[in-house]
């Protein structure tokens, strides 16, 4: 099963994509934003690829409302799944997340590094935010900012951590 995570007053909250296509999905994201009085525009849906494509008519409405409660959109693990371009650009995303099994090789296999380089070209081609996922060198970030990526994820920059030690850790750096 895929699992993909709403945040939620710090708290990872994860629905599956079976959840997402549920009838009543929408409602449930409505009564949580509700519930817990968290702004809509911090928070964002990723998805998968597999869950978007899967029933996608469907897919881009329920994508539709949840925008228009404020949400945004970020489709994970991009270019590993079975995209239509022509429905990919129908989708309300504002991110796409380049999937780290093409960051990793980015030095040492030309393919890699072009399909990078071509997902970057038409992630700002299409107005989206591009995230490269599984930077762990200094030399792929440069890659990547070399080719227009202006957002990364991976060991490089921090290791996970349990989300009360990095609870901590935000708070006490905006204290000093």
């Amino acid at each position: 099963m895929i699992w993909t995570d709403i945040y939620i007053n710090h708290c990872k909250t994860p629905f599956s994509a079976g959840q997402f296509k549920e009838i009543d999905f929408v409602e449930r994201v409505q009564a949580i934003l509700a519930e817990t009085g968290a702004p809509p525009e911090c928070l964002k849906l990723e998805l998968t690829e597999s869950t978007v494509f899967d029933q996608v008519e469907e897919t881009i409405e329920k994508m539709k409302q949840i925008k228009a409660l404020g949400l945004t959109f970020s489709m994970d693990d991009f270019g590993t799944g079975y995209s239509s371009l022509q429905y990919f650009k129908r989708l309300p995303l504002d991110q796409i997340k380049i999937d780290q099994s093409f960051v990793r090789d980015i030095h040492r296999d030309a393919e890699d590094a072009a399909i990078v380089k071509t997902i970057i070209a038409m992630g700002k081609a299409l107005k989206l935010q591009v995230i490269a996922e599984g930077v762990e060198t200094v030399e792929q970030q440069n890659f990547l900012t070399d080719n227009g990526c202006e957002a990364f994820q991976g060991y490089l920059f921090c290791r996970p951590k349990a989300a009360a030690e990095l609870t901590e850790q935000l708070l006490s750096a905006t204290t000093t």
